[in-house]
């Protein structure tokens, strides 16, 4: 089951992102999951201290090919995870992750605490399932894998 993982990343270094897929990645392929994420070839970016959230000019992170790239891997999976636990800003980037795959009628899984910057209508029905810290979601994907829900 392929599952695709979005978390804002704007204002953030590239050792914090990096290491968040590196150690989510590892933890649902480990559950069986095939897991696509946007940092996948994007070694380039190593040693940004504040990822911006447009305007990078090498051709795998123009605005067009993060875009295309990321919607490209939201239609191919089977589930969108979205973490804005702890957003301290709006990430359009994830709100329209999330919005691709409840178009696509995807199991979208919404990571989200309350008095979040996101709270809103549209982002609570978008999201199939929502849970208010990281831990509760990967506990749900691991029972999710192990046929246990």
């Amino acid at each position: 089951m392929k599952i695709y993982l979005a978390r804002p990343m704007t204002g953030r270094s590239y050792d914090e992102i990096a290491e968040y897929y590196t150690k989510t990645t590892a933890l649902l392929t480990e559950m069986g999951y095939e897991v696509l994420q946007p940092m996948v070839a994007k070694g380039f970016l190593k040693g940004t201290e504040k990822f911006h959230s447009f305007g990078y000019d090498n051709p795998t992170a123009t605005n067009h090919a993060i875009k295309a790239r990321d919607q490209w891997m939201v239609i191919q999976s089977d589930i969108v995870h979205v973490d804005l636990f702890k957003a301290t800003e709006i990430s359009i980037g994830c709100v329209s992750e999330l919005a691709w795959g409840d178009i696509l009628k995807k199991k979208t899984l919404l990571v989200m605490e309350d008095g979040n910057v996101h709270q809103h209508a549209f982002t609570f029905e978008m999201g199939m399932l929502r849970f208010k810290n990281p831990e509760d979601s990967i506990e749900y994907l691991r029972k999710f894998a192990n046929n246990e829900i």
